[in-house]
């Protein structure tokens, strides 16, 4: 499967274990309500080889762009600087690499019945978001 089948606009439909994942990376607890109630669609751009992720909500808007299998640096939605690794999967899976002072998180993006999933674990505390196709 290509990166072609996850370009498009894609809303919020469920969202399993976000605040605990939100705590497991030390985001505040103002910011876990607000990221917790937010409902932000995602919009994956593809230009030339360079693919952005945009997160839009009524809270808080963020992108980041980047290569497939090349390392950047990401500035986060709760204010991390991280470097980041995304690549392609053989299973067509997007896994996403973050580290950051030593710690890291796995962000892993699929597409499953026409829903993109977003798997996001961080020392085995894990949160599900689904999307559907806009």
């Amino acid at each position: 499967m290509a990166i072609d089948a996850f370009l498009g606009k894609w809303c919020l439909i469920s969202s399993e274990g976000f605040e605990e994942y939100m705590k497991e990376l030390g985001v505040g607890m103002a910011m876990r309500k607000m990221g917790s109630m937010a409902k932000p669609d995602v919009y994956i751009i593809k230009d030339g080889d360079t693919i952005t992720v945009k997160t839009e909500s009524t809270f808080k808007t963020s992108q980041f762009s980047f290569k497939l299998g090349e390392k950047f640096e990401e500035n986060t939605l709760d204010g991390r600087k991280t470097q980041t690794l995304v690549s392609l999967k053989d299973d067509g899976s997007l896994i996403q690499e973050q580290e950051w002072d030593g710690k890291k998180t796995v962000i892993t993006r699929k597409l499953v019945d026409g829903q993109l999933v977003v798997e996001c674990d961080m020392n085995g505390v894990k949160c599900v978001r689904v999307y559907q196709k806009a």
